[in-house]
């Protein structure tokens, strides 16, 4: 196979349609007769619903009917049938399924009526009257009731048991530090919010249009809790306004959207508004308390991470948060402990690096801590405790280049010339600083099937579930499909995110490309086996004795390698064969076998630059350079897009992004854009994207890691520790306001 577009910068195929609108979201299908659903939101965060008045809303013209939990209708009574593919244990949230409130904002009513304008309004005249309890909505309160989750979530490991003799090493070494880092719980906030258009189409046959990042997820959800066949399911979602992880889990503008649906047999249409959106899932708050010593050399001797998470009531959501510490740095004495506390809030949610962006930040901010008490610079450090095989699990790595990182990274830096005092480096009235740190993220592959079809005219159609978030997905699937049958990308069509399409699991973990991908190229081997087989066939073949190793598919054709003269065109083979279209079906399987014995990361190496002034402690992040190692690059253009995601959302963790709550009534406050903070352009500065070579052979059958998380691990502790390189004050309460910064003594 010739690749003439992968490992190419080829610009997003379905681009223009989203910048011209003819890209279709969730809440932009239409269907006749379509009702408007708008959700009432609880006023207290614990307790009861005592009573509902809905005569006042009933009262509106336009108004068709008010659901409260009172007339919840026929749904699945068992918890088994309301759990999703990546639920975490425990009781998935119900909607209007209890008078029991179990967080501020939950929904207790729906109000249908024929416009959106009159179910808004009739929203508002919804009276509820509530018995409140008592409830806990702040972290800090509740470390000491936290607990080790009894049931483990899928596809999360629990921390390793301990190694070595960690109080031992800790009290021996010279050089050691216990520090507590705490981040703030952070919402996703995507452009598009959740919307469900649910299709009656009669005889209980339903398409939904959803905004989600598994339209196989959601189909399940919605035939499991409502008893319906999954043939007469349908879900879309072809277009993805931004999730990063938020659009994991069904969420409840499904649910609602299918129950008035059904209920009602019309099509309906129920949206979130940017405030209920606070009530769809979170990156939890966590509180870190690391410990580190070396000896006089920087050598880590001993480590130990207690990580404790928030969670809802009703499920133990879990993360992969401490493990990254016994994973990155090698160290004979580790101990890891991770625990939850449970707090009267919606379960939080995968975001963006889950665990990773929270763990690794904690640990890297320590270990720039300790590199300056063994007055080691930061980089210097970590290359003195560069860990060769995965002591976690005792396995080496499928490949690791993070040394290669920190070497490209620090160049393009010019990190040599950095002072390593605090305050050493100023221009003008501000202090500039130069921070750095390492992140990792897994590389997997899942379970996942595609279709190819090659028609007569040498154009070709791409079908899986999968869905595209925004991470390029239709592009690289198209990439490879064109270089596998060597076709131009202006033959190949991709469709994506709808349930009528071979299935894929949802898109998150960065395991998208690797997966799809590798299905993909599964399915175009079908077709290259079935289209030789049919040109050896040919009256005079000149591809008569070939097999598939001895030819090339370039241009069109099919033709011996190194003599592109003795070939035959594809469409030329096919009507030969007199069949107008061949089709390819394709599979990916995690490698299971594989993965018992090696461990398999994206790696990377950020570093940071920061001015903060000296008198006002405005903060800057004039420079970023981010060397990443992640197997195989399908798109140069698209994984850049990644990485910058990626570092703009870490400089927002350092930075910018805190859901407050008010714990007096357990709600969230900043529930808007203009209270809930993110990097605007004026935030973020220079991004350098340095992408290492890394053959990778065993993390995926074409050699991908992904890369939609790999960007913002580490991001947000580099600013960190650019900024006490600037000040010499170390701030370990995430974000790092300007009234921390000027509240906080310097480090002597």
């Amino acid at each position: 196979m010739t690749a003439r577009h992968v490992g190419q910068a080829r610009s997003r195929v379905e681009g223009r349609l989203k910048v011209t609108g003819q890209a279709r979201y969730a809440a932009e299908y239409d269907a006749p007769d379509l009702l408007h659903g708008c959700l009432v939101p609880s006023r207290i965060a614990r307790g009861r619903i005592a009573s509902i008045d809905a005569a006042a809303a009933l009262a509106i013209a336009g108004v068709v009917r008010v659901f409260t939990h009172a007339d919840r209708g026929d749904v699945a009574r068992f918890d088994f049938r309301w759990r999703d593919m990546v639920a975490p244990p425990g009781s998935p949230f119900r909607p209007l399924q209890s008078h029991e409130i179990q967080f501020a904002d939950q929904p207790v009513a729906l109000v249908v009526a024929e416009t959106w304008e009159a179910a808004r309004d009739a929203a508002a005249l919804v009276e509820v009257t509530y018995e409140q309890a008592a409830h806990r909505t702040d972290l800090h309160q509740e470390v000491d009731n936290a607990y080790r989750p009894p049931r483990k979530r899928f596809g999360v490991p629990r921390p390793p048991k301990p190694r070595g003799d960690v109080d031992k090493a800790f009290a021996a070494e010279p050089f050691k530090l216990r520090a507590r880092y705490g981040l703030p719980p952070q919402h996703h906030n995507p452009m598009e919010m959740f919307a469900t258009t649910c299709v009656w189409e009669g005889d209980g046959r339903l398409t939904l249009y959803d905004k989600t990042q598994g339209a196989t997820n959601v189909r399940s959800y919605i035939a499991k809790v409502f008893g319906l066949k999954k043939k007469n399911v349908r879900v879309v979602s072809a277009y993805v306004g931004g999730a990063f992880g938020v659009g994991l889990r069904p969420q409840a503008n499904a649910f609602c959207a299918v129950m008035a649906s059904l209920a009602l047999k019309r099509s309906v249409r129920v949206c979130l508004s940017r405030r209920e959106m606070f009530t769809t899932g979170y990156r939890p708050d966590t509180l870190h308390t690391i410990g580190l010593s070396c000896d006089s050399q920087g050598r880590l001797r001993s480590v130990t991470h207690d990580g404790v998470a928030a969670t809802s009531r009703h499920e133990d959501y879990q993360e992969n948060l401490v493990n990254w510490s016994g994973l990155l740095y090698r160290s004979d004495s580790v101990r890891l402990d991770y625990r939850l506390a449970k707090l009267d809030t919606c379960t939080p949610c995968d975001m963006r690096a889950p665990g990773a962006a929270s763990g690794v930040n904690a640990l890297e901010c320590a270990i720039d801590e300790l590199a300056f008490a063994a007055g080691i610079d930061p980089l210097e450090f970590r290359r003195r405790n560069y860990a060769e095989r995965d002591a976690n699990d005792d396995k080496p790595f499928t490949s690791k280049s993070l040394e290669a990182c920190y070497a490209a990274a620090a160049d393009a830096f010019d990190w040599r010339r950095r002072g390593l005092a605090p305050r050493s480096m100023r221009e003008g009235g501000e202090l500039v600083g130069w921070g750095m740190a390492s992140g990792a993220w897994d590389a997997m592959t899942m379970l996942s099937n595609a279709r190819v079809i090659l028609k007569a005219d040498a154009s070709l159609l791409v079908e899986t579930a999968a869905s595209d978030i925004g991470t390029g997905t239709y592009t690289i699937l198209a990439q490879i499909a064109a270089d596998a049958l060597g076709l131009p990308m202006e033959a190949v069509t991709v469709r994506l995110g709808d349930t009528d399409l071979p299935w894929a699991p949802v898109e998150g973990g960065s395991w998208t490309a690797a997966s799809s991908g590798t299905a993909v190229t599964r399915a175009c081997d079908d077709i290259r086996a079935t289209l030789l087989r049919h040109a050896r066939r040919m009256t005079g073949s000149p591809l008569a004795d070939a097999k598939l190793d001895d030819v090339v598919f370039d241009g069109g054709r099919i033709a011996r390698r190194g003599e592109p003269a003795r070939g035959v065109g594809l469409g030329e083979a096919m009507r030969t064969a007199q069949v107008e279209r061949i089709e390819g079906k394709g599979r990916a399987w995690p490698p299971v076998l594989r993965m018992m014995k090696y461990a398999s990361y994206a790696q990377s190496a950020v570093f940071a630059e920061v001015r903060v002034d000296e008198e006002l402690g405005v903060v800057r992040v004039t420079r970023v350079v981010c060397a990443t190692a992640a197997g195989r690059i399908l798109n140069p253009k698209t994984a850049r897009s990644q990485i910058l995601g990626g570092i703009a959302m870490g400089i927002g963790m350092a930075l910018h992004e805190e859901t407050v709550t008010d714990h007096r009534l357990g709600r969230v406050v900043n529930h808007n854009f203009a209270d809930y903070h993110v990097p605007a352009n004026a935030d973020v500065g220079d991004i350098e994207v340095i992408f290492v070579d890394e053959h990778d052979a065993k993390t995926s059958p074409i050699g991908v890691k992904g890369l939609g998380e790999i960007g913002i691990v580490g991001a947000a502790a580099a600013v960190a520790n650019a900024i006490f390189h600037a000040t010499g004050k170390r701030v370990r309460d995430f974000p790092i306001t300007i009234d921390k910064l000027l509240n906080t003594a310097e480090v002597a």
